[in-house]
């Protein structure tokens, strides 16, 4: 058996960094807390690659004492707490005294700071944990921290650190979340010798929320404030127009701290519950003001989580809440009058804008016409000649376009076949009897001429007659398959038609999504979308694949790339472009919308023209059936 020793003070060292420090992120949320623990106004945070090589704080707080200055740099000395009994009635961000014993002992540190009281300042260096030099500089009042090439040595755990842009993402997340949870401080963030981030410190939440996430979120906001005895809420809700794929904009702060809580979690969303969609996500940010005796924040490393003396209580404020700021507020998405008017005027076509789809310019033509084909009457079908506004051959294009997606049939005289007669019905009755779809017999083209369309019911499903069988066709879902399969074939073939947008769509992302929109923008490119910086965290869509053109809006395009951010470490392409093929079914017809006969008939050839078209690309079928023995022991003809 080896003998037990006492591990030397560098790897003592070394591994108390490995729980505090996992990249340059860590680094910078101790310094920053430091700094806002110290009482400072103002705060500015400086990284290079990623924060690997350089990471500077500097701040204008009360900074320390010369003769401290080592002492800072031991594990567990600290001035935020003096015994046991102040561990439950802590106030700072920080208090294990861990943090610059753990980051002097991964990099190369270097500390400048002055105290209000001080002639001159201190400087200190300090590397691997190995005291350098120290000496006294002339120095503002406040304090400097430096911190360079990061794990420089332990090279093994520098190789699990991601890419510059990925490690500077993390930390652009971190700055602003603090930013967020102290809105008295200013704080400013450069990266790479470019300003990110830039507060002002004039404690007006919103005003941090606009320079955070942008006008759309600013102006769809909640105000929620509760005063109870031991807590109290203030902040804002988003309303659910707003609402994200992914819980990465659910925000709240206790006391200061960011922290991530599945109590308080569960009831944002439970609260939001009936005013949203599955697997949509809230905007909150919310500050918790809680008296430190109901709390136990000495949980974890990171200081993240956190334990409620009284979880429940907690719940159902946070419940309540969110419950009274949303009821009896006007949350119907504000739309342009613009918008309005395309849905009314449906014959006429606005300039630089396409023609209505195939499907939509013959059911518009086909309505007053189809009551008579209900009724089995000879209806000649016509279709509407182009609509053809002050730029014909724009309006060509986008008509061409929309031919190769859904190919009208020529003009022809329609007629639905006359019911059997009695002579013409079986006289032996059949026993019940399985169909089965997947025999060809339902695809095979001769089969196809005899399907017997008998009508929509309810506007959404379609009902067709072929060996003594009804076959009825969920036309949202089928027309779903169909836009699937076609997006799916012409990305993986590359025949992608880019459509310019005109004006393009802008978009504001915050630093995660714009490092997935980055890493991802050969495959948007090669698909047909055109996208490029606006300056910023904005970019510009000015072009879109031709055959997601009538759909290509902001919210869906924000929700693609969220989406992504589920797989971002996947480099298989075909993950993307089953994303984006799904957002095709966004212009799917839906149900309730009524369709012509010639419609249906074009929609059922293409639908069966799949290898698989029983189920849509959610899993939910386009075609159940019912046997004519099954309905004639219903009506009781067969006992």
């Amino acid at each position: 058996m080896p003998n037990i020793t006492v591990l030397d003070q560098n790897t003592i060292n070394k591994i108390a960094a490995g729980e505090v420090i996992e990249r340059p992120a860590s680094v910078v949320k101790e310094l920053l807390e430091n700094a806002i623990d110290a009482k400072s106004t103002a705060v500015t945070v400086e990284i290079k690659e990623g924060g690997t090589s350089f990471i500077r704080v500097t701040d204008n707080g009360c900074g320390i004492p010369k003769e401290e200055v080592p002492l800072a740099f031991l594990r567990h000395s600290t001035s935020k707490i003096k015994s046991v009994e102040d561990l439950f009635t802590i106030s700072s961000l920080g208090f294990r005294g861990e943090a610059l014993a753990s980051i002097a002992a991964v990099s190369q540190v270097e500390l400048i700071t002055k105290t209000s009281i001080g002639l001159t300042g201190t400087r200190f260096q300090i590397e691997g944990g190995e005291e350098r030099s120290l000496e006294e500089i002339g120095a503002p009042e406040g304090t400097t921290f430096i911190a360079r090439n990061l794990f420089y040595n332990t090279p093994a755990r520098k190789k699990f650190l991601k890419t510059p842009s990925t490690e500077g993402a993390h930390v652009a997340e971190l700055v602003e979340k603090l930013a967020l949870s102290h809105p008295e401080v200013s704080i400013r963030f450069i990266q790479n010798n470019q300003n990110k981030l830039h507060t002002s410190g004039n404690h007006n939440l919103k005003d941090i929320v606009y320079t955070v996430f942008g006008r759309e979120i600013a102006s769809n906001l909640l105000e929620v404030t509760v005063n109870k005895p031991q807590v109290s809420i203030h902040g804002y809700i988003g309303k659910p127009v707003i609402a994200r794929g992914n819980r990465n904009y659910e925000n709240y702060f206790i006391n200061g701290r960011y922290i991530k809580s599945s109590i308080i979690s569960r009831a944002i969303e439970e609260a939001y519950r009936p005013f949203m969609m599955q697997h949509k996500y809230p905007f909150t940010m919310l500050h918790f003001t809680i008296e430190s005796e109901m709390l136990d924040v000495n949980v974890h490393p990171t200081k993240m989580e956190l334990r409620f003396r009284d979880g429940e209580m907690v719940y159902h404020m946070v419940y309540q809440a969110v419950s009274s700021a949303l009821a009896h507020k006007e949350l119907i998405p504000e739309v342009e009058l613009e918008k309005k008017e395309e849905g009314k005027q449906n014959f006429s076509v606005k300039k630089h804008e396409p023609s209505p789809e195939p499907f939509e310019r013959r059911r518009l033509m086909a309505m007053e016409q189809q009551s008579a084909i209900e009724e089995k009457k000879d209806v000649a079908i016509t279709f509407p000649k182009r609509l053809t506004p002050s730029q014909p051959s724009f309006v060509k294009e986008m008509d061409d376009l929309a031919e190769n997606w859904i190919k009208p049939q020529a003009p022809v005289v329609e007629r639905l076949p006359e019911a059997p007669s009695k002579d013409e019905v079986p006289k032996k009755e059949k026993g019940p009897e399985q169909l089965d779809l997947f025999d060809g017999k339902l695809l095979e083209p001769k089969a196809r001429s005899m399907h017997k369309l008998i009508g929509q019911l309810f506007d959404t499903y379609w009902l067709v007659e072929f060996n003594e069988q009804l076959f009825i066709i969920d036309q949202h879902a089928a027309h779903e398959k169909v836009l699937y399969e076609k997006t799916m074939g012409t990305l993986k073939t590359m025949e992608c038609i880019s459509q310019m947008v005109s004006p393009p769509i802008i978009l504001t992302l915050n630093q995660n999504e714009e490092v997935l929109l980055k890493h991802h923008l050969k495959y948007f490119t090669d698909m047909g979308f055109e996208i490029e910086p606006f300056g910023g965290r904005e970019y510009a869509v000015r072009g879109v694949p031709a055959n997601l053109f009538s759909i290509a809006k902001k919210d869906l395009l924000i929700e693609m790339i969220d989406g992504l951010s589920e797989d971002g470490s996947s480099h298989n392409p075909d993950i993307i472009y089953e994303r984006v093929a799904s957002l095709s079914c966004k212009a799917a017809v839906k149900g309730g919308n009524r369709l012509s006969a010639a419609e249906a008939n074009e929609l059922i050839d293409q639908l069966l023209s799949l290898e698989n078209p029983y189920a849509c690309p959610h899993g939910r079928p386009t075609i159940i059936s019912m046997s004519k023995y099954e309905l004639e022991k219903k009506f009781k003809r067969i006992v």
